[in-house]
């Protein structure tokens, strides 16, 4: 899941449907369009939709090219909304003269509201040279960049050096208790996604950044954000909405989220990130460039250099801070009575190497009222960085010139969090690697999580093809 930043363009309230220079693709194109669509159109939001029916989809396309029933594997609990939400496992044979390298993506979505979007967010639209649909972005054209790349070494009788291991995966997004993906994988079947492997290249994460509208990079990621979330509750005795009181549970909670919105945690820089804007400062020019070379020397950063950079966009703000942001509120009980209670959702999104006591001990401080009750709604799970080879770092730089020129290959810390963080912690490194290029200063280049999300078309007729290079390079 790649999150820089989430904006409506009032410009798509004049799209339609339209297929344009859909006669010109290529086979291979055709190919992953078709699967792109048949992905979109199946909803895998947990609530109202089915990973299982996604999985079921894909596997009867596996079997159709060609793979062993026993190499094809739809696994995930059997018990209530889980049963609809289960995990697509698909072994590539090679000639065993390398370790298996497992390749991962998720399948499920974040929820739709369909009044809110422009397009119904489960029909794939082409317009414009994009295409919108729930998951276009996060990651449905990931997995369909999977899919596909296997699908043609098969039809062309390619053998890899070692086999590939393909996993898409239920609860990424946190649908129901998130106990239905990865980390149930990890925990009932690593036998079928974690033998004999030597890394694992996840294209929920990395990818390449785009200045005006030019290629510049390929970012890997190394590292990544840990996720958590926290529940601050008031409390009140209620009462006839006739006669107000001043102690209201909705003012109460509101003031602490006023302080806490107006709250930012202390810059810091990690390994991955000194990197990150070392390689990028190289890249720019004038202050930009400046501000970047300041950031990748030293212990701690200047902080007023981090702030201009911070203020340059969402995306550089959130790899120099933790960042907490309330995402959901619920309270009150009838539009005639005082509210008994309020609860609002806090998401963060700790920095590695900080320690989540730390940041919920920083959370108390800033909201300084203890009428606000702070629990856990999740439990942390850190994500050691994963340091790229030279031999995988070569391979990358390679097949990306081969498409888009010769382009630095820049560590890339995910501001967001990805299934990665359970196969780190299983010892097994990745290294987020995508086809597909934006620009993180662009507000509508990324859509992840958002309101008609799309990608670019020509973007994604790029990455299946970026996909299906490197995976034979490999």
């Amino acid at each position: 899941m790649r999150i820089r930043t989430q904006l409506l363009s009032a410009a798509l309230v004049a799209l339609v449907t339209s297929p344009a220079g859909a006669q010109s693709l290529t086979p291979y194109q055709k190919l992953g369009r078709d699967l792109l669509r048949e992905l979109v159109e199946t909803n895998t939001e947990f609530s109202n939709g089915s990973t299982t029916k996604a999985a079921a989809l894909l596997a009867a396309r596996f079997r159709a090219a060609g793979f062993p029933a026993a190499d094809i594997s739809i696994v995930g609990p059997d018990t209530g909304k889980d049963a609809k939400n289960k995990n697509l496992i698909v072994r590539f044979r090679g000639r065993g003269a390398r370790k298996a390298i497992l390749l991962i993506g998720h399948l499920d979505v974040v929820e739709a509201r369909r009044a809110d979007w422009v397009l119904d967010p489960f029909t794939l639209n082409e317009k414009d040279g994009h295409f919108y649909g729930r998951g276009t972005l996060d990651m449905k054209n990931g997995v369909a960049s999977w899919v596909a790349a296997f699908l043609r070494m098969k039809e062309e009788h390619f053998v890899p050096a070692g086999d590939y291991i393909l996993a898409l995966t239920a609860g990424e997004e946190g649908g129901g208790d998130g106990y239905v993906g990865m980390d149930w994988l990890v925990a009932h079947h690593r036998d079928l996604i974690a033998k004999d492997v030597g890394y694992v290249l996840n294209a929920d994460a990395g990818g390449g950044e785009l200045r005006d509208d030019k290629p510049v990079s390929m970012d890997v990621q190394a590292a990544e954000k840990v996720f958590q979330t926290y529940h601050l509750t008031v409390t009140n005795k209620g009462g006839h909405s006739s006669q107000p009181e001043k102690d209201n549970a909705i003012y109460r909670l509101s003031a602490a989220l006023g302080r806490l919105g107006a709250y930012e945690f202390p810059y810091q820089l990690n390994g991955v990130t000194r990197q990150y804007f070392a390689r990028s400062a190289e890249l720019n020019t004038g202050a930009l460039a400046a501000e970047m070379r300041a950031m990748s020397v030293g212990d701690s950063p200047d902080t007023v250099l981090a702030g201009r950079l911070a203020a340059r966009s969402p995306y550089y703000n959130a790899q120099l801070r933790t960042t907490c942001v309330a995402t959901m509120i619920d309270g009150g009980h009838a539009v005639n009575a005082l509210p008994q209670r309020v609860t609002a959702t806090v998401n963060c999104r700790i920095l590695p190497g900080v320690e989540a006591v730390t940041v919920e001990r920083t959370l108390r401080s800033v909201v300084a009222d203890t009428a606000v009750k702070i629990t856990l709604a999740d439990t942390a799970v850190a994500s050691p960085p994963s340091i790229l080879p030279t031999a995988v770092d070569s391979v990358i730089r390679s097949v990306t010139a081969s498409i888009w020129g010769a382009l630095p290959v820049v560590p890339d810390m995910e501001t967001g969090a990805t299934d990665g963080l359970f196969l780190r912690n299983a010892g097994l490194p990745v290294y987020g690697v995508s086809g597909y290029f934006a620009d993180p200063n662009k507000p509508d280049d990324n859509r992840a999580h958002g309101l008609n999300e799309r990608i670019s078309v020509k973007g994604f007729y790029d990455q299946i093809e970026f996909t299906y290079r490197l995976l034979k390079a490999l």
